[in-house]
């Protein structure tokens, strides 16, 4: 297993405290990877260190249904008298887990790691459980720098074959090991998208017409980074034969976001300080799971590099918004504390009027923030045009930071 350095960090920036630290993110993204070698660390640290791990998607924990058989198998291995290191993998999977998280606090010397594969995990009613006493980390597919570190295979290739590489088949950590082998990669990306569909999809919310649900998924993953509403999704679907109200397609489109497949970004106004209620964009989790289900035929480059800088700024840490301001639009807006940060991505700026419109957009915001155009342009790397930066989009990517 390879480290990915930025999350371990962050859990072990948290080691001790008194906060219950929940890692939140799509299967296979590699949750249940982080808490192993999370182990590991405590155990290379002190073997005498009391861990109890438990991984619900084992068949070993497969009688443990309810909160109460949670509590009496880790009560039974607890270790008096010192700290006890309890990791619960994909806990989302017993009933009522949040009671038995919560006593276990109130009765022991314990620190507690957990992860789940639902935002449900985090529901309104967890969150008034445990509220304020946990750290979620919000754990992504592999960046364009961690797919280099994972997969080597290609090493010696350009820089650009490799991005190449990575918009081809994504970040997944297990399935990208398999790229070499198309068969056995298009198994692995084919085995997680089901899986999370039919598990933390449909059978979660107990859907009977799971046809309609891929259909809308499907919908999402053609026209990612275009503006949409649930009554042009509904529209297009009914103009297809299947008659669907825009209330069931906002339902079906909070179960995908819920099970961290999508994600939708809301519009903010920057004239009028507010988030828009009207027109969203959404980007699918991993280019590679988007490639297999539409084929590797249906690449719109534009957009794709549109969806790899929305889950780098998720990455940095930001929030992420769509900009609009007048009639003029804001690829992203990053948002972190007290800083700020416009972006416009595009493939090419080499026609002169494509550069003059994304540079548009820019200067018609009237303040002191950083602005800056991502692209696949050489040629304009590292430049600037009236205060506003043109950086070359993977040295964008290839960045450190904190």
């Amino acid at each position: 297993m390879i480290e990915r350095n930025k999350y371990m960090d962050k859990l072990l920036a948290y080691k001790d405290t008194e906060f219950i630290k929940v890692i939140t993110g799509i299967r296979r993204c590699g949750k249940s990877s982080l808490l192993k070698l999370f182990k590991e660390k405590l155990i290379k640290e002190d073997k005498r260190t009391s861990i109890i791990y438990m991984n619900f998607e084992s068949f070993e924990f497969d009688e443990i249904v309810n909160y109460k058989d949670m509590y009496n198998e880790i009560k039974k291995n607890i270790k008096k008298g010192q700290k006890n290191y309890i990791l619960l993998d994909e806990v989302q999977r017993v009933k009522e887990w949040e009671k038995c998280v919560n006593s276990l606090q109130v009765d022991f010397d314990c620190d507690i790691y957990i992860t789940g594969s639902n935002a449900y995990l985090l529901s309104s009613e967890l969150s008034t459980y445990l509220s304020g006493r946990y750290i979620e980390i919000k754990m992504l597919p592999l960046s364009f720098k961690e797919f280099l570190d994972f997969n080597k295979m290609n090493e010696n290739a350009s820089i650009e074959d490799r991005f190449n590489e990575y918009i081809k088949y994504g970040g997944m950590p297990g399935a990208i090991l398999l790229s070499n082998d198309n068969d056995l990669y298009e198994n692995a990306i084919k085995g997680i998208y089901n899986t999370v569909f039919m598990k933390d999809v449909v059978e979660r919310n107990k859907l009977v017409d799971a046809t309609l649900l891929e259909k809308i998924l499907k919908f999402l993953m053609s026209n990612i980074g275009s503006l949409i509403s649930s009554k042009k999704i509904a529209d297009y679907l009914t103009s297809q034969g299947t008659k669907i109200t825009h209330n069931t397609v906002i339902n079906y489109l909070t179960m995908l976001e819920n099970s961290y497949i999508i994600y939708r970004v809301p519009r903010y106004d920057i004239k009028g300080k507010e988030i828009l209620k009207t027109l969203e964009k959404y980007y699918i989790v991993d280019t590679g799971i988007r490639n297999i289900i539409l084929g590797f035929n249906n690449l719109d480059l534009g957009h794709i590099i549109e969806n790899i800088i929305y889950f780098e700024l998720l990455r940095r840490g930001y929030e992420v918004t769509v900009g609009k301001k007048d009639s003029l639009e804001v690829d992203f807006i990053a948002t972190k504390s007290n800083d700020k940060k416009y972006y416009q991505v595009a493939l090419s700026i080499l026609d002169e009027n494509v550069k003059t419109r994304e540079l548009k957009s820019l200067k018609n915001i009237n303040d002191n923030y950083e602005k800056t155009i991502l692209t696949l342009d050489k040629l304009y790397a590292n430049t600037s045009e009236d205060g506003i930066k043109i950086i070359y989009l993977i040295d964008f990517l290839m960045e450190e930071y904190h």
